[in-house]
């Protein structure tokens, strides 16, 4: 991969995944349309976050190179000019805006300008405070839900995003409890882990894992209301499958990376893919 590309972390562009969330939820990817509204709001994410990935580690460089892993980054070993990346951090966000602006509704340039300044400040300055740098990257991705929200027009239930929000948290907190497994405050470049315990962080996973299982059923039985076939409620198994084992690789030592851990865990795989199989079908056959 050109460093460059590596740069702009690309593997991180599964996050934005969740803009099909609601449009999904909604039943209307099936319309070629809003799918394409959908794919819109998708790419505009993947520049917005790409261009925020480059001043986070234009920011980091320093703390980068004495890290056991971060140091192999591109500016960090120094395969990618500075100067670039000043350069590409400023264009990208700009190009996100401009391809937001494409779906035709103001809403979604709003939903990406929220997501750039609020991710700009965590760089700059949140991410030195504790608690809050972990609601700032949860707000993050409920913004990416919104965005394939407000590109096709279609509402967001109280319990959809609830169950975003503490689903964001479980996997956020459980990213800095990994992190605090691995490297522990002092070989990390996180300004917060000398703040944070284990004690502390698996209290929060517990708190979040249980708003995300309470606001998912809620939700599920909510929208099953009118149906006969009990699909929705069935995808609580799957759900809570997925949860539970990635709590385990918590437990492990491992979830520095979720994406990582997303893209070679089979066990989480087959849960997803079941669940999205139990989902697709009692949504677009209802």
């Amino acid at each position: 991969m050109p460093p460059v590309l590596k740069a702009m972390r690309p593997k991180q562009w599964l996050k934005n995944v969740l803009v099909f969330a609601a449009p999904g939820a909604a039943g209307v990817l099936d319309d070629a349309g809003d799918l394409g509204l959908t794919l819109v709001a998708f790419v505009s994410f993947c520049l917005a976050a790409s261009g925020i990935y480059l001043w986070n580690d234009l920011k980091d460089v320093e703390a980068d190179r004495i890290h056991p892993t971060k140091r192999h980054r591109p500016f960090a070993s120094g395969s990618v000019s500075i100067r670039t990346g000043r350069a590409l951090g400023v264009l990208l966000p700009i190009a996100s805006l401009a391809v937001a602006a494409a779906t035709g509704r103001w809403e979604t340039v709003v939903v990406i300008a929220v997501y750039i300044a609020l991710t700009l400040t965590y760089t700059f300055w949140l991410k030195e405070v504790a608690v809050i740098d972990l609601l700032a990257i949860a707000s993050g991705f409920v913004l990416r839900a919104a965005a394939g929200a407000v590109a096709v027009d279609v509402p967001m239930s109280r319990w959809f995003v609830l169950c975003v929000t503490f689903g964001s948290l479980f996997i956020v907190v459980g990213k800095r409890y990994a992190e605090l497994q691995e490297v522990g405050v002092e070989a990390g470049t996180r300004a917060t882990l000398d703040t944070y315990t284990p004690g502390f962080l698996r209290m929060l996973l517990s708190a979040s894992l249980a708003g995300a299982l309470l606001s998912y059923c809620v939700w599920a039985f909510e929208t099953a209301e009118g149906t006969d076939i009990p699909l929705y409620e069935l995808s609580i198994v799957p759900m809570i499958a997925a949860l539970f084992r990635y709590l385990l690789v918590l437990e492990r030592g491992e979830g520095s990376a979720p994406e990582e851990v997303f893209a070679s865990d089979r066990v989480l795989q087959l849960a997803g893919l079941i669940w999205i199989i139990i989902y697709g079908v009692a949504v677009y056959t209802a």
